[in-house]
Parts: structure tokens; sequence; C-alpha cells
């Protein structure tokens, strides 16, 4: 007997998002969840995190943590020691593997040998520095608070400290020639990333970029030569695309952000984090109150998720392939049933007509994307929206 809503048998492995929103300055890009902040309540925020934690247990309760993951926000502005705080408790409250892959979002401007060092203690084994460019005329125009000589020294720093990290960039920047692009990844591969994520900037509404102050971007053409040669260089350099951003030698791909395109679980503590996580007899959505200080008092009366849903069945074929068709290698077309409780037959048709157009590889036990379905992937992830 399948599941009439979509559950699932066995669940599928567990990640852990830990959301520090608290940032220097905010971007003019930036439409994450996060708050220009001089005072952090580092203690009182962690007091509420380990609190939204353990009222989570019981959605949790028994399954192994495969990975966690500190974004933000600038979760390098907290102390080493509230990190270590963190990871602490996370290790008290559940079972976290010995070989979970825990991550830490920086930014250039707020490390320091000695910082990069007390994260590493406290566990934190993979940094993710938001460099964006190393070019200064386009740090400045991103409103970023480091400089290109903060870039590099912290690069260095990661290369130093960690044995796998992440160069964040950023590709078809206001203005932007070819030659600055390809000149940003050359410096970036100077310091050999294990991992390096590239994208393209995107104008978000409720920005000054997207709203208030929209800066020229290059045109269409020009963003898709930068891809198609930032994609040539790194592979020359040895990282291969895992999925639509994201860059990596074997072994060192984002097992985290792995996690969610396979359609895994995830719970999301701190202010405005979501979860996905997946029952017998259903999978739930959440989302935690978004402001920090409302956050900190809604947790102490248990009242901080501040959204819950099931996912509906219908909703379901759609939802799985927008995260598992960004990969490039796709995954088992079992995985279908195993992560979502129904079987495959409900996306026949729309399976038929991406392959017919030559968007999904021609092969019963894939879901893989062809080089054509990666390029027009939104056509490819509308064939599986319901009405």
């Amino acid at each position: 007997m399948r599941l009439a809503s979509g559950g699932v048998r066995v669940s599928p492995p567990l990640a852990l998002y830990i959301h520090l929103p608290w940032c220097v300055k905010k971007c003019p890009y930036c439409d994450f969840n996060s708050h220009a902040a001089q005072n952090i309540p580092e203690a009182a925020y962690i007091d509420a995190l380990l609190a939204d934690l353990e009222h989570a247990l019981p959605d949790i309760w028994g399954r192994k943590i495969h990975s966690v993951f500190f974004g933000g926000g600038t979760p390098s502005l907290f102390s080493a020691d509230g990190i270590d705080r963190i990871l602490t408790g996370v290790r008290t409250l559940t079972p976290l593997l010995p070989t979970a892959e825990i991550t830490l979002e920086a930014n250039p401007g707020t490390v320091e040998t000695g910082k990069f060092r007390g994260f590493r203690e406290a566990g934190v084994n993979r940094v993710s520095l938001g460099i964006q460019s190393f070019n200064p005329r386009h740090l400045k125009a991103l409103g970023r608070i480091h400089d290109d000589a903060e870039a590099r020294r912290a690069a260095e720093l990661a290369a130093t400290h960690f044995d796998t990290f992440n160069l964040d960039l950023m590709v078809a920047l206001p203005d932007q020639s070819l030659d600055e692009a390809m000149a940003d990844i050359q410096t970036a591969l100077s310091f050999q990333p294990p991992h390096l994520s590239a994208y393209h900037l995107t104008l978000e509404p409720n920005t000054p970029f997207g709203h208030t102050a929209p800066p020229k971007l290059p045109d269409d053409d020009l963003a898709a030569d930068m891809q198609q040669a930032l994609h040539a260089r790194l592979a020359d350099a040895g990282l291969q695309q895992v999925e639509t951003s994201a860059y990596a030698k074997p072994g060192h791909a984002c097992r985290h952000n792995l996690n969610y395109w396979q359609f895994g679980d995830y719970l999301g503590i701190g202010a405005g984090a979501h979860s996905k996580l997946s029952f017998h007899d259903r999978i739930v959505r959440q989302m935690r109150t978004k402001h920090p200080q409302q956050y900190m008092d809604a947790v102490r009366t248990h009242s901080h998720i501040a959204d819950m849903r099931a996912v509906g069945r219908s909703d379901l074929p759609f939802e799985f392939m927008m995260n598992v068709l960004r990969l490039v290698d796709g995954v088992p077309a079992a995985l279908f049933e195993e992560r979502t409780g129904l079987p495959l037959v409900v996306c026949a048709a729309a399976l038929q007509q991406a392959r017919a157009r030559g968007l999904l590889v021609p092969d019963p036990v894939q879901l893989k994307p062809t080089l054509l379905g990666q390029r027009f992937l939104n056509d490819l992830l509308a064939m599986f929206l319901t009405e």
C-alpha cells in the first residue's frame, strides 16, 4: 500500500541548518533574512537556538545529523566560543555523526587567524567564504565591506586552516567584462579551492538593486559567454560541475547542499530558518519567526514556528524535481518513490514530454537533465507543475 499524501517508509538523511542573521552591513543585492547590527546579543540568541533545537527533538527523535551548516547573515561575526557552545549543545541533544560535515559561512571582512583557528577547534571542518569578487571596483559596486586584499587574505587563511573550503564568486556584475570575470576565476584558482560556487548576480525585488537603484548588468549574450568560459576554465582546473552553480574536486562536493538537492530532510533553527521533515504519512515544511528579537521572544513561549504546512501530493513531483534536476548527474529514478512515497508513474506524462524535447536523458532508471535541460532548467521544471 502506498501512502496517499506523500509520506516515506525510510527517513532520508537529516541535516541541521543554523541561521545567524546579523551582518555588519546589508548588501544592496541581498534578499536573505539578515539584519545590520552594531551589537549582537550572542549569548541570548544562542540560548534561543538551543531551546529551539530542544523543542524540535520530537520531530527528529533518534535521527542522526549528517551535516551542520551555519548560514546568515554573517556567521563569522559570532565568537569562536559562541560557535563552540552551539556545537556542544547540538552534540548533547542529538546524535551528531562524528564524520559530519560542519560548514560555517564567513565574510572576508570579519575573519582573522585566531578566529579561524577557534572555529576549527570548535568543530567546524569547512568554511564558505563570500568573496564575490577580487576586483576592488566590483566589490565597491556590490557594497561589500571587504576589499580585494582582505579577500585574498581570507582565502589564504581558509586554505591554511581547513582541508576543504568553498569560495563564493559572482559573475555578470555591473559593467563587468569577460576578461574581468575570468580574472576573478583565475585569482580564485590560485588558492586551489576544493569547491567553488559561481553564480550570476540577480536583481531581487525588495532590495535596493532590484527596486530603487538597479545597476546596469551585462547583457544575456555576454553573461552566457562568461558562464561558458568559467565552466571550461574550472574543468581544466579539475573542478567538475556538481549543480547549477557549484563546482568541486572529487570528494569535495558540499554534502549539506547535496542533501538538499537529493530531497533529503533538514531541520532549520534560528530566525527565519526553514525546515523540510519527512514522516511516515506526510512531508512537512516549516518556517521560524523571521525577526531576530521576535524569534527569541517567541522561543520562550514555544510560538516560534511562524508557518507549517504539509506538502500536498500534487505538489511533490515539482518540489522533488526542482531540487534533483539542478544536479548535473541527476539521481536514480528510484529515489523519487523513496523520497516522496509516490510512484514515479504520477510523473509519466511530464517525463515523456521532457525526454521527447531533449531536456531529460532517455534512461528509465535515471533522472538526469541533458545539457539542453541544464540550459533551460526552468522550462524543464515547468513540465512538473500542476494547475
